[in-house]
């Protein structure tokens, strides 16, 4: 199963943050048994996912796995679980023994709730436990359910993030230009997006390696890709490039063989 050209969510059951955590959690979720069943009998046999720069807690409430991170292969033990950044193609290799528990954090997220700069992890798989502390862990995987693990992890956030409430300028500034970018259509390059915020270029770039560890044009072109994918997925015939700042359909093509590796024509 392919990201973005099938629906991935449909093995997993989810579930929005509080208000408080909304601008720096995209989701909660936890693998749904009813979900397996649809998945495997539409004979997928792993989730590839694409760079989103979003850092991702997976906790492990069931078997063994293995997971791709571009060109490496990961086995993550039944007791371990890990945080990755997805700065590049992901591919998690599905059982029917899965049960996991996701935390998928917006970009400079991990960084405004527990402190963690995610510049550093980039390539890497993190050990859990050496973020959240291991009783936490441990009463998650002991919990009744969904809504009680969701209950104690995001208790334990917003306790992190009362006590970082002063959040860091440049984290702000980061937010603050996703925002504008997205706002106007995505049709502004990184430069135009600084001016707006009263920046320089140098400035703007400084808070996004800092912040999200890559560059505000590269992660513009994520995020314009990836909007413009899920567009042309749905209108097909009548997906106008334009709208999304593209020349002709022939560059759009391009950055989606940039991102997933895949090419248009592969999917009619």
């Amino acid at each position: 199963m392919v990201e973005i050209f099938q629906n991935i969510r449909e093995i997993y059951e989810f579930k929005k943050p509080c208000e408080e955590l909304m601008e720096f959690i995209e989701f909660f979720s936890e693998s749904s048994a009813a979900g397996f069943d649809l998945y495997f009998s539409n004979g997928h046999a792993h989730a590839q996912m694409f760079a989103s720069y979003t850092p991702t807690f997976y906790i492990n409430l069931g078997s063994p796995y293995v997971i791709d991170l571009d060109k490496s292969r990961y086995s993550i033990a039944a007791d371990e679980d890990i945080l990755i950044l997805r700065n590049g193609q992901v591919a998690r290799h599905i059982l029917p023994t899965d049960r996991i528990f996701t935390v998928k954090f917006y970009p400079g997220g991990l960084e405004a709730v527990l402190g963690l700069s995610q510049a550093a992890l980039h390539d890497q798989v993190i050990k859990l436990h050496e973020v959240l502390p291991p009783v936490l862990l441990t009463k998650m995987k002991q919990s009744g359910g969904f809504e009680e693990r969701l209950t104690i992890i995001q208790d334990h956030l917003l306790s992190s993030y009362s006590k970082r409430k002063q959040k860091d300028h440049y984290l702000k500034i980061v937010n603050d230009a996703i925002g504008e970018y997205s706002a106007t259509g995505m049709q502004l390059n990184s430069s135009q997006v600084a001016e707006k915020l009263f920046l320089t270029s140098k400035t703007i770039n400084r808070y996004f390696h800092k912040a999200v560890g890559v560059s505000p044009k590269a992660y513009f072109s994520i995020l314009r890709t990836r909007s413009a994918l899920g567009n042309w997925l749905q209108t097909h015939n009548s997906f106008d490039p334009w709208a999304y700042g593209y020349y002709d359909i022939s560059h759009f093509s391009k950055d989606v063989f940039k991102l997933t590796g895949t090419k248009l024509s592969d999917h009619p």
